[in-house]
């Protein structure tokens, strides 16, 4: 039998926008309802079931596919919001980079390597982007 710390793992990947990093941000940081139009590839819908948009106690559902599968996340606590800076500017040029940075605990050494989840970060940086950039 695995030792916990073999279910336990980080996930890191970074993907260059076009988009400035404070249009990315704001996205996560004050428009989540949003990211379902950026993306519904990815993300179908994003429902506040309790609180307010970005204040820390609302509880945000969402539906979401991933590996070709309908999923939802529940989110309480905290607003969803990538790090403090979650797109940095590119040095020297127009853009940004995006640092996506997973935390995961699998409930069993059954539970497949989650490494998918960076295509789908990647896949909902690109799209959220591209949408960002149609709004200029």
């Amino acid at each position: 039998m695995a030792g916990a710390s073999s279910l336990v793992g980080k996930l890191e990947i970074e993907v260059e926008i076009i988009t400035s990093a404070e249009k990315f941000h704001h996205m996560f940081a004050g428009r989540l309802h949003h990211i379902s139009k950026a993306t519904p590839g990815n993300i179908q819908s994003c429902e506040l079931q309790e609180g307010d948009w970005g204040k820390v106690g609302s509880v945000i559902f969402w539906n979401y596919v991933h590996a070709g599968e309908a999923k939802v996340f529940r989110r309480g606590g905290a607003p969803l919001v990538l790090p403090s800076e979650p797109a940095l500017p590119t040095h020297g040029g127009p853009g940004s980079i995006v640092h996506w940075h997973l935390e995961y605990e699998k409930i069993s050494d059954a539970v497949a390597h989650p490494e998918n989840l960076l295509q789908f970060c990647v896949d909902m940086s690109k799209d959220i982007d591209e949408h960002l950039l149609t709004e200029e």
